[in-house]
């Protein structure tokens, strides 16, 4: 008999946090998440959501087995800024069941419609969109570090619920032994001899400074997304300091205009290549694999960037090549990297892809965030692109 239990001790949380294992068994391309992480999403005092938000999460019982999770929440600063109040699912995990994977949909969109939501996102994170974020819909290879995985069946469970197509995010990949365009290197040398754009790695040093322009640039880049929020000074500074233990300064750029920060690509180690030998728990052992690994492995050869972004001002004339440009020089050198992978490029930031499809960027992944409209007699609307 199925039947969904509230996840509301240490019981059932184990059991929410073991199921994946169960569900990914032989699956080679599985990279089980970290422990740590999703109960961070979950933890008012870890995850600043649960000031301005609320979530639950349950598990699916068969006579007594765990076959299926789900969680679901509302940010309440965004969720009446959609036509319809819209709150989210997500960390969904399945048996290739229908029958479960509705149980779990309406699950979570009772607890949604309980609170006045009239749609549900999903699958989607309690946080920031840069993680667990999207159903992984096309490119099956492992994933990188807090980038969503799953079966291939969970686009059907999906689908058949009612989940529409609202936005996808694409993955690119840019390999390093390849030579960029040579279009390029002029508008590099240009901007450079002109003198009113610099290009510099950032120094770990002076972190405070780099996560103040970071900050800057952020503003000013993304807020044009709906229910975009501007960073503070002291988020910016966190995310910094979080980043230090596997930050590599020729791998964070910025680029300035008289001094004035314009353009940031932050890019990182792709974490999971090593967090993999963890088996998804950052314990004392597990923290010893890690930092092994780390320090001494060196087949992980492949760089994640975390963002990537030019001020508006400012796009258009060859800023962005020319911050891509300035790190190849100091990153190819060192022959330590084969690719980067960028991630997390909406379909709706036709900008941006069109940057990257310059750049040589080769598109291999797609996710999709969908949506269920709980009256399907409205008219379903995709996310607005951007020009």
């Amino acid at each position: 008999m199925l039947r969904t239990i509230e996840v509301t001790g240490k019981e059932s949380e184990e059991k929410f946090l073991q199921l994946p294992y169960s569900i990914y068994e032989g699956d080679v391309s599985w990279i089980a998440p970290l422990k740590q992480d999703i109960q961070k999403v979950f933890d008012p005092k870890k995850n600043k959501y649960f000031s301005h938000g609320e979530c639950t999460r349950w598990i699916l019982e068969d006579d007594g087995k765990t076959i299926g999770r789900i969680a679901a929440f509302i940010n309440y600063d965004n969720a009446h800024n959609e036509e319809q109040p819209t709150g989210g699912c997500g960390f969904f995990e399945c048996i290739n069941n229908q029958q479960a994977a509705n149980l779990l949909f309406d699950t979570a969109k009772n607890w949604l419609q309980q609170r006045g939501m009239q749609a549900m996102d999903g699958p989607v994170n309690f946080g920031e969109r840069n993680a667990w974020w999207g159903l992984l819909v096309e490119g099956f290879t492992p994933a990188t570090y807090q980038m969503n995985y799953n079966p291939p069946y969970y686009i059907p469970l999906f689908e058949a619920y009612g989940f529409k197509n609202y936005f996808e995010q694409y993955s690119y990949r840019i390999d390093l032994n390849e030579k960029r365009p040579e279009r390029y290197r002029p508008i590099f040398e240009r901007m450079i001899k002109g003198g009113d754009y610099t290009f510099r790695h950032i120094e770990k040093n002076k972190l405070r400074k780099y996560a103040e322009d970071f900050r800057s640039v952020y503003n000013r880049t993304w807020k044009f997304l709906p229910n975009f929020h501007e960073m503070s000074e002291e988020q910016s500074l966190t995310m910094m300091n979080s980043m230090k233990p596997v930050l590599l300064d020729y791998l964070c750029w910025f680029a300035y205009y008289k001094e004035e920060p314009v353009a940031i690509f932050i890019m990182l180690p792709e974490l999971n290549g090593w967090f993999k030998h963890t088996r998804g728990n950052l314990n004392l052992w597990g923290m010893l694999k890690f930092l092994w690994y780390k320090t001494f492995d060196k087949t992980n050869r492949k760089i994640f960037g975390i963002i990537f972004g030019v001020v508006p001002e400012h796009q258009k004339k060859g800023v962005e090549a020319a911050i891509v440009m300035a790190a190849d020089e100091v990153v190819i050198p060192k022959n330590r990297w084969d690719e980067i992978e960028l991630v997390w490029i909406g379909d709706f930031n036709l900008p941006m892809i069109k940057t990257c499809e310059t750049l040589g960027a080769k598109l291999f992944k797609r996710h999709i965030t969908y949506r269920k409209l709980f009256d399907e007699s409205k008219a379903f609307k995709r996310h607005p692109a951007i020009e």
